[in-house]
């Protein structure tokens, strides 16, 4: 039996207690049904974990003795950020969720031209929450100990404006419209990738031709119009696949 992977926002070491947060500790109790003397695996997302065993199990807490610190060896070599159109509800979780399961290592959302998501502060910052728990979920799943970033939601020019000139040597944006695909370019001794995926109603071409301007080259996905979970889902595989640990 595969022993359950939880995630815990502290600070872990070898030998130590600690208590599962209330969230954790539910789903410990009362969905997984674990019990005193069961090992579990806890993580904090820095890349390392620890495999424990359950000292108690009540209705409101889980208590845990911290055993060996390990390694999990599940990451890429290759840095991916994941630079996504807002979609509407499940298809964006599933975005976030499949996309860290392939491996990528920051997300950042973002408004377009084309949306048909709007929302003010408060429910950004929301949503922002509400994404990074899907992401914590999908490494706990995956076996992923290092987490990845769901930065603030911010416009794609904001975006783009704030990453450093060397954030990245290769940049992407997936346009069906274009002549290029994976296979025309070369990522080199890069390890580094930004892509933009745009949202359901797509890019502009106006923010396409803006972003060729500032240094992304636009990629088609092939001769289908994939909706834009497939589309970014793909595009991380192919190029986990070409660069990263899927060869």
């Amino acid at each position: 039996m595969r022993i359950p992977r939880i995630y815990q926002a502290i600070l872990l070491r070898e030998g130590e207690i600690i208590n599962l947060d209330s969230q954790a500790a539910a789903h410990v109790a009362r969905a997984l049904r674990m019990k005193s003397d069961d090992q579990i695996i806890v993580f904090n997302g820095e890349g390392d974990e620890y495999l424990g065993v359950i000292e108690a199990v009540d209705k409101r807490s889980v208590t845990v003795r911290l055993g060996a610190q390990q390694q999990p060896a599940t990451e890429s070599p290759l840095h991916i950020t994941l630079v996504q159109g807002v979609s509407r509800g499940e298809r964006m979780d599933y975005t976030l969720q499949k996309s860290v399961e392939l491996g990528v290592s920051e997300i950042c959302p973002v408004t377009t031209q084309h949306i048909s998501v709007h929302m003010d502060a408060v429910r950004a910052q929301k949503k922002q929450s509400h994404w990074q728990g899907i992401v914590n979920s999908a490494c706990e799943q995956s076996g992923r100990g290092v987490v990845p970033t769901v930065h603030a939601l911010q416009s794609l020019q904001a975006c783009v404006e704030g990453l450093a000139p060397n954030e990245a040597p290769l940049r992407i944006v997936l346009d069906h419209g274009s002549a290029s695909t994976f296979s025309s370019i070369d990522v080199g001794n890069a390890g580094r990738i930004v892509f933009v995926a745009g949202p359901e109603g797509g890019l502009s071409d106006e923010e396409r031709q803006w972003l060729i301007a500032k240094g992304f080259t636009a990629i088609a996905m092939g001769p289908r119009i994939l909706r834009t979970e497939t589309a970014a889902i793909a595009a991380i595989a192919i190029m986990q696949a070409r660069w990263g640990d899927f060869k």
